[in-house]
Protein backbone atom coordinates (compact mmCIF):
# COMPACT_ATOMS: atom_id res chain seq x y z
CA UNK A 1 0.00 0.00 0.00
CA UNK A 2 1.40 3.55 -1.06
CA UNK A 3 0.59 5.08 2.78
CA UNK A 4 2.28 3.11 4.33
CA UNK A 5 5.64 1.24 4.74
CA UNK A 6 7.37 -0.76 7.73
CA UNK A 7 10.30 -2.14 8.70
CA UNK A 8 11.15 -4.05 12.09
CA UNK A 9 14.60 -3.94 13.88
CA UNK A 10 16.24 -3.47 17.04
CA UNK A 11 12.81 -4.59 18.95
CA UNK A 12 11.50 -1.50 17.20
CA UNK A 13 8.46 -0.98 14.17
CA UNK A 14 9.74 1.59 12.02
CA UNK A 15 6.13 2.72 10.52
CA UNK A 16 6.40 5.45 7.09
CA UNK A 17 2.81 7.19 6.41
CA UNK A 18 3.16 8.78 3.34
CA UNK A 19 0.47 11.27 1.58
CA UNK A 20 -2.79 11.58 3.15
CA UNK A 21 -4.49 9.47 5.94
CA UNK A 22 -7.92 9.61 6.00
CA UNK A 23 -11.61 7.57 5.68
CA UNK A 24 -10.82 7.02 2.22
CA UNK A 25 -7.53 4.92 3.14
CA UNK A 26 -7.37 4.51 7.10
CA UNK A 27 -9.28 0.78 6.62
CA UNK A 28 -6.80 -0.23 4.24
CA UNK A 29 -3.88 1.07 7.08
CA UNK A 30 -5.29 -0.47 9.58
CA UNK A 31 -5.30 -3.78 8.10
CA UNK A 32 -1.62 -3.75 7.18
CA UNK A 33 -1.26 -2.65 10.69
CA UNK A 34 -3.26 -5.82 12.04
CA UNK A 35 -1.28 -8.01 9.44
CA UNK A 36 2.19 -6.29 10.95
CA UNK A 37 1.09 -6.60 14.69
CA UNK A 38 0.19 -10.52 14.28
CA UNK A 39 3.27 -11.54 12.58
CA UNK A 40 6.19 -9.90 13.91
CA UNK A 41 7.21 -8.98 17.79
CA UNK A 42 8.29 -5.89 18.74
CA UNK A 43 8.06 -3.69 22.05
CA UNK A 44 8.35 0.26 20.68
CA UNK A 45 6.84 2.10 17.52
CA UNK A 46 8.52 5.06 16.05
CA UNK A 47 5.93 6.48 13.39
CA UNK A 48 8.15 8.52 10.87
CA UNK A 49 5.97 11.54 9.48
CA UNK A 50 7.86 13.24 7.10
CA UNK A 51 6.62 11.61 4.17
CA UNK A 52 3.13 12.84 5.60
CA UNK A 53 0.82 15.93 4.12
CA UNK A 54 -2.62 15.28 5.86
CA UNK A 55 -4.20 13.05 8.59
CA UNK A 56 -7.90 13.17 9.44
CA UNK A 57 -9.87 12.37 12.48
CA UNK A 58 -9.85 8.99 10.46
CA UNK A 59 -6.07 8.78 10.77
CA UNK A 60 -5.60 10.05 14.42
CA UNK A 61 -7.72 6.75 15.55
CA UNK A 62 -5.39 4.26 13.85
CA UNK A 63 -2.48 5.94 15.47
CA UNK A 64 -4.25 5.80 19.00
CA UNK A 65 -4.86 2.07 18.42
CA UNK A 66 -1.02 1.52 17.51
CA UNK A 67 -0.80 3.69 21.25
CA UNK A 68 -2.86 1.12 22.77
CA UNK A 69 -1.42 -1.30 21.49
CA UNK A 70 2.21 -0.25 21.81
CA UNK A 71 2.35 1.98 24.58
CA UNK A 72 5.83 3.32 23.81
CA UNK A 73 5.28 5.17 20.58
CA UNK A 74 6.90 8.07 19.23
CA UNK A 75 5.76 10.32 16.46
CA UNK A 76 8.65 12.62 14.56
CA UNK A 77 9.76 14.67 11.17
CA UNK A 78 6.48 15.99 11.67
CA UNK A 79 5.72 18.57 9.22
CA UNK A 80 4.24 21.91 10.87
CA UNK A 81 0.32 21.91 9.19
CA UNK A 82 0.50 18.10 10.42
CA UNK A 83 1.62 19.43 13.68
CA UNK A 84 -0.81 21.22 14.35
CA UNK A 85 -3.34 18.93 13.68
CA UNK A 86 -1.95 17.22 16.30
CA UNK A 87 -1.84 19.97 18.57
CA UNK A 88 -5.32 21.09 18.30
CA UNK A 89 -6.52 17.55 18.69
CA UNK A 90 -4.71 16.77 22.25
CA UNK A 91 -2.32 14.45 20.78
CA UNK A 92 0.70 16.13 21.46
CA UNK A 93 -0.49 15.47 25.59
CA UNK A 94 -1.00 11.79 24.96
CA UNK A 95 1.60 10.72 22.51
CA UNK A 96 5.88 12.34 21.88
CA UNK A 97 5.97 13.65 19.23
CA UNK A 98 8.64 15.52 17.29
CA UNK A 99 8.30 18.29 14.67
CA UNK A 100 10.48 18.15 11.39
CA UNK A 101 13.68 20.89 11.46
CA UNK A 102 14.01 23.06 8.88
CA UNK A 103 17.59 23.25 7.60
CA UNK A 104 19.86 26.62 7.90
CA UNK A 105 23.28 26.79 5.74
CA UNK A 106 25.24 29.12 7.82
CA UNK A 107 28.00 28.58 5.95
CA UNK A 108 29.56 32.24 5.10
CA UNK A 109 27.47 33.84 7.51
CA UNK A 110 28.91 36.84 9.91
CA UNK A 111 29.64 35.44 13.76
CA UNK A 112 28.07 38.12 15.84
CA UNK A 113 28.65 36.24 19.33
CA UNK A 114 30.52 33.33 20.53
CA UNK A 115 29.87 31.71 23.95
CA UNK A 116 31.25 28.68 25.50
CA UNK A 117 28.46 26.29 23.95
CA UNK A 118 28.50 27.60 20.66
CA UNK A 119 28.61 30.64 18.06
CA UNK A 120 25.67 33.11 16.93
CA UNK A 121 25.61 33.65 13.14
CA UNK A 122 23.73 36.31 11.17
CA UNK A 123 21.64 34.90 8.39
CA UNK A 124 19.62 37.69 7.24
CA UNK A 125 19.08 41.57 7.99
CA UNK A 126 15.79 40.20 10.99
CA UNK A 127 17.30 36.60 11.86
CA UNK A 128 20.31 35.17 13.94
CA UNK A 129 21.04 31.38 15.09
CA UNK A 130 23.18 29.68 17.24
CA UNK A 131 25.16 26.87 16.42
CA UNK A 132 25.28 24.30 19.13
CA UNK A 133 28.78 23.24 18.86
CA UNK A 134 27.61 19.80 20.62
CA UNK A 135 26.05 17.69 17.62
CA UNK A 136 23.17 16.14 19.76
CA UNK A 137 21.93 19.40 20.83
CA UNK A 138 17.98 19.25 21.56
CA UNK A 139 18.36 18.95 25.58
CA UNK A 140 21.03 21.51 25.95
CA UNK A 141 18.97 23.57 23.24
CA UNK A 142 15.50 23.04 25.57
CA UNK A 143 17.19 24.10 28.92
CA UNK A 144 18.60 27.38 27.18
CA UNK A 145 14.93 28.02 25.86
CA UNK A 146 13.40 27.64 29.64
CA UNK A 147 16.22 29.70 31.10
CA UNK A 148 16.04 32.30 29.20
CA UNK A 149 12.29 32.43 29.15
CA UNK A 150 12.55 32.77 32.70
CA UNK A 151 15.14 35.83 32.41
CA UNK A 152 12.87 37.73 30.07
CA UNK A 153 9.82 36.93 32.45
CA UNK A 154 11.57 38.53 35.13
CA UNK A 155 12.73 41.48 33.28
CA UNK A 156 16.21 40.67 31.74
CA UNK A 157 16.00 42.07 28.41
CA UNK A 158 17.25 39.00 26.29
CA UNK A 159 16.35 36.94 22.99
CA UNK A 160 13.54 34.47 22.82
CA UNK A 161 14.43 31.46 20.40
CA UNK A 162 11.09 30.86 18.60
CA UNK A 163 12.41 27.84 16.16
CA UNK A 164 15.13 24.95 16.51
CA UNK A 165 16.55 23.96 13.49
CA UNK A 166 18.86 21.85 11.79
CA UNK A 167 22.68 22.97 10.66
CA UNK A 168 23.86 21.67 7.00
CA UNK A 169 26.81 20.00 8.12
CA UNK A 170 25.35 18.75 10.67
CA UNK A 171 24.05 20.00 14.71
CA UNK A 172 21.11 21.95 15.80
CA UNK A 173 20.81 25.68 16.23
CA UNK A 174 18.22 28.23 18.04
CA UNK A 175 16.54 30.73 15.66
CA UNK A 176 15.91 34.35 17.10
CA UNK A 177 14.74 37.66 15.38
CA UNK A 178 17.18 40.58 16.28
CA UNK A 179 16.54 43.61 13.74
CA UNK A 180 19.76 44.79 12.35
CA UNK A 181 21.53 43.82 15.95
CA UNK A 182 25.30 43.67 16.22
CA UNK A 183 26.85 42.60 19.48
CA UNK A 184 29.08 45.10 21.60
CA UNK A 185 31.59 43.77 20.26
CA UNK A 186 31.19 45.15 16.89
CA UNK A 187 29.90 48.71 18.12
CA UNK A 188 33.34 48.71 19.68
CA UNK A 189 35.36 47.23 16.40
CA UNK A 190 33.39 49.62 13.85
CA UNK A 191 33.86 52.90 15.88
CA UNK A 192 30.09 53.32 16.38
CA UNK A 193 30.97 52.95 20.01
CA UNK A 194 33.98 54.00 22.45
CA UNK A 195 34.73 51.88 24.84
CA UNK A 196 33.53 54.10 28.19
CA UNK A 197 30.20 53.62 25.91
CA UNK A 198 30.66 50.14 25.84
CA UNK A 199 31.51 49.41 29.06
CA UNK A 200 28.59 52.08 30.21
CA UNK A 201 25.99 49.55 28.11
CA UNK A 202 27.92 46.45 29.49
CA UNK A 203 27.68 46.92 33.39
CA UNK A 204 24.11 48.72 33.04
CA UNK A 205 23.25 45.18 31.63
CA UNK A 206 24.72 43.42 34.42
CA UNK A 207 23.72 45.29 37.12
CA UNK A 208 20.11 44.49 36.03
CA UNK A 209 20.93 41.01 35.86
CA UNK A 210 22.59 41.13 39.28
CA UNK A 211 19.75 42.73 40.65
CA UNK A 212 17.48 39.82 39.65
CA UNK A 213 16.40 37.46 42.32
CA UNK A 214 15.55 33.04 40.77
CA UNK A 215 14.28 30.82 42.72
CA UNK A 216 16.95 28.23 43.39
CA UNK A 217 15.73 25.73 41.77
CA UNK A 218 14.74 27.22 38.33
CA UNK A 219 18.48 27.24 37.06
CA UNK A 220 22.05 26.04 38.53
CA UNK A 221 23.74 27.34 41.30
CA UNK A 222 27.12 28.48 40.71
CA UNK A 223 28.83 27.79 43.74
CA UNK A 224 28.24 24.04 43.92
CA UNK A 225 30.14 24.25 40.61
CA UNK A 226 33.08 26.67 41.48
CA UNK A 227 33.35 24.03 44.43
CA UNK A 228 33.62 20.61 41.91
CA UNK A 229 36.15 22.94 40.37
CA UNK A 230 38.41 23.86 43.21
CA UNK A 231 37.81 20.04 44.47
CA UNK A 232 38.93 18.93 41.02
CA UNK A 233 42.70 20.46 41.60
CA UNK A 234 43.12 18.87 45.06
CA UNK A 235 45.48 16.43 43.00
CA UNK A 236 47.15 19.00 41.90
CA UNK A 237 47.92 22.05 44.01
CA UNK A 238 49.44 21.67 47.07
CA UNK A 239 47.74 20.24 50.15
CA UNK A 240 47.58 23.55 51.68
CA UNK A 241 46.84 25.57 48.72
CA UNK A 242 44.09 22.90 47.16
CA UNK A 243 42.54 23.02 51.35
CA UNK A 244 41.98 26.56 51.40
CA UNK A 245 40.75 27.11 47.90
CA UNK A 246 38.32 24.61 49.02
CA UNK A 247 37.22 26.30 52.17
CA UNK A 248 37.25 29.88 50.07
CA UNK A 249 35.06 28.45 47.68
CA UNK A 250 33.10 26.47 50.44
CA UNK A 251 32.60 29.73 52.59
CA UNK A 252 30.57 31.89 49.98
CA UNK A 253 27.08 32.21 50.73
CA UNK A 254 24.26 31.12 49.34
CA UNK A 255 22.70 34.04 47.00
CA UNK A 256 19.71 33.75 44.92
CA UNK A 257 20.94 36.33 42.50
CA UNK A 258 20.69 35.68 38.66
CA UNK A 259 24.69 35.58 36.94
CA UNK A 260 24.97 35.34 32.97
CA UNK A 261 28.19 33.18 33.56
CA UNK A 262 29.85 33.75 30.27
CA UNK A 263 29.29 37.77 30.25
CA UNK A 264 31.28 39.46 27.56
CA UNK A 265 30.92 41.80 24.53
CA UNK A 266 29.92 39.26 21.90
CA UNK A 267 27.55 37.77 23.94
CA UNK A 268 25.10 41.22 24.45
CA UNK A 269 23.72 42.73 21.51
CA UNK A 270 23.25 45.87 20.70
CA UNK A 271 19.77 47.49 19.44
CA UNK A 272 17.71 50.62 19.20
CA UNK A 273 20.10 51.91 21.75
CA UNK A 274 19.00 48.82 24.03
CA UNK A 275 21.57 46.14 25.54
CA UNK A 276 20.01 42.32 25.01
CA UNK A 277 21.31 39.39 26.53
CA UNK A 278 22.37 36.33 24.40
CA UNK A 279 23.70 32.72 24.70
CA UNK A 280 21.72 31.51 28.23
CA UNK A 281 22.86 28.18 28.58
CA UNK A 282 25.22 29.44 31.10
CA UNK A 283 22.96 31.41 33.07
CA UNK A 284 22.85 30.20 36.85
CA UNK A 285 22.20 32.00 40.32
CA UNK A 286 25.13 32.80 43.02
CA UNK A 287 27.32 35.35 44.65
CA UNK A 288 28.89 37.87 41.66
CA UNK A 289 32.34 36.96 42.40
CA UNK A 290 31.78 34.13 39.75
CA UNK A 291 30.41 36.01 37.48
CA UNK A 292 33.82 38.26 37.64
CA UNK A 293 35.36 35.52 37.43
CA UNK A 294 34.40 34.10 34.19
CA UNK A 295 34.39 37.92 32.89
CA UNK A 296 38.53 38.17 34.37
CA UNK A 297 39.19 35.02 31.73
CA UNK A 298 37.26 36.52 29.12
CA UNK A 299 39.29 39.53 28.82
CA UNK A 300 42.69 38.61 30.53
CA UNK A 301 43.16 35.41 31.49
CA UNK A 302 42.16 33.49 28.61
CA UNK A 303 44.84 35.05 26.09
CA UNK A 304 47.70 35.76 28.96
CA UNK A 305 50.15 33.72 27.68
CA UNK A 306 49.22 34.72 24.06
CA UNK A 307 48.05 38.24 23.95
CA UNK A 308 48.83 38.52 20.23
CA UNK A 309 45.46 35.75 19.50
CA UNK A 310 43.30 38.03 21.65
CA UNK A 311 41.31 39.44 18.53
CA UNK A 312 40.17 35.50 17.38
CA UNK A 313 37.82 35.89 20.19
CA UNK A 314 36.41 38.99 20.58
CA UNK A 315 38.20 40.73 17.70
CA UNK A 316 39.67 43.26 19.60
CA UNK A 317 43.36 43.41 20.78
CA UNK A 318 44.60 42.07 24.22
CA UNK A 319 45.44 46.19 25.53
CA UNK A 320 41.39 47.11 24.61
CA UNK A 321 40.37 44.11 26.78
CA UNK A 322 42.21 44.89 29.60
CA UNK A 323 40.92 48.31 29.31
CA UNK A 324 37.20 47.26 29.34
CA UNK A 325 38.05 44.86 32.38
CA UNK A 326 39.45 47.79 34.36
CA UNK A 327 36.88 49.98 33.58
CA UNK A 328 34.30 47.41 34.00
CA UNK A 329 35.02 47.09 37.42
CA UNK A 330 35.28 50.78 38.88
CA UNK A 331 32.12 51.31 37.29
CA UNK A 332 30.48 48.16 38.76
CA UNK A 333 31.93 49.27 41.65
CA UNK A 334 31.63 53.16 41.52
CA UNK A 335 32.91 54.96 44.59
CA UNK A 336 35.00 52.47 45.29
CA UNK A 337 38.85 53.13 45.92
CA UNK A 338 41.81 51.61 44.45
CA UNK A 339 43.05 49.16 46.80
CA UNK A 340 39.36 47.51 46.91
CA UNK A 341 39.21 47.17 43.56
CA UNK A 342 42.46 45.17 43.70
CA UNK A 343 40.80 42.98 46.06
CA UNK A 344 38.07 42.11 44.34
CA UNK A 345 40.09 41.57 41.12
CA UNK A 346 42.18 38.96 43.16
CA UNK A 347 39.24 37.02 44.37
CA UNK A 348 37.50 37.13 40.37
CA UNK A 349 41.30 35.59 39.41
CA UNK A 350 41.24 32.76 42.01
CA UNK A 351 38.16 31.43 41.30
CA UNK A 352 39.21 31.90 37.43
CA UNK A 353 42.33 30.59 36.96
CA UNK A 354 40.90 28.02 38.87
CA UNK A 355 38.47 27.01 35.84
CA UNK A 356 41.13 27.44 33.43
CA UNK A 357 43.55 25.18 35.47
CA UNK A 358 41.07 22.29 35.63
CA UNK A 359 39.64 23.08 32.15
CA UNK A 360 43.36 22.42 30.34
CA UNK A 361 43.80 19.56 32.47
CA UNK A 362 40.88 17.79 31.11
CA UNK A 363 41.46 18.52 27.69
CA UNK A 364 44.68 16.67 28.12
CA UNK A 365 46.98 19.49 28.51
CA UNK A 366 49.74 17.98 30.18
CA UNK A 367 49.95 15.93 26.73
CA UNK A 368 51.45 18.97 25.03
CA UNK A 369 54.34 22.02 25.71
CA UNK A 370 51.99 24.61 25.55
CA UNK A 371 49.80 22.96 27.72
CA UNK A 372 52.21 22.32 30.43
CA UNK A 373 52.99 25.72 30.36
CA UNK A 374 49.63 27.00 30.76
CA UNK A 375 48.79 24.64 33.63
CA UNK A 376 51.98 25.70 35.53
CA UNK A 377 51.20 29.58 34.77
CA UNK A 378 47.50 29.23 36.17
CA UNK A 379 49.24 26.93 39.37
CA UNK A 380 51.78 29.88 40.41
CA UNK A 381 48.97 32.46 39.77
CA UNK A 382 46.77 30.38 42.23
CA UNK A 383 49.80 29.79 44.87
CA UNK A 384 50.45 33.46 45.12
CA UNK A 385 47.24 34.39 44.76
CA UNK A 386 45.47 31.94 47.76
CA UNK A 387 47.73 33.49 50.72
CA UNK A 388 46.40 37.15 50.25
CA UNK A 389 43.10 36.27 50.53
CA UNK A 390 40.48 35.46 53.15
CA UNK A 391 37.30 35.76 51.61
CA UNK A 392 35.91 35.98 48.33
CA UNK A 393 32.98 37.50 49.13
CA UNK A 394 33.19 41.49 48.18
Amino acid sequence: MENIAYSVSNDTLNLQLKGRIDSANSGEVDKVLEKVFAENAFSSVVIDCKDLQYISSAGLRVILRIKKKKSNTVITEVNSAVYEIFSMTGFTEMIEIHKAFRVINVEGCEVIGQGANGKVFRIDRDTIVKQYLNPEALEDIRKERELARTAFILGVPTAISYDVVKIKGGGFGSVFELLDAGSLAKQLISGKMSVDQIVECSVSLLKTIHSTIVKPDSMPDMKAVALNWADFLKDYLPEEHAKKLHDLVAAVPEDNRMLHGDYHLKNVMYVNGESILIDMDTLCHGHPVFEFASMFNAYRGFHELDPENAAEFLGIDYNTEGEIWEKSLRLYFDGVDDTAIREIEKKAMIIGYTRLMRRLIRRNGFETETGRKQIECYKKHLEELLPQVDTLVF
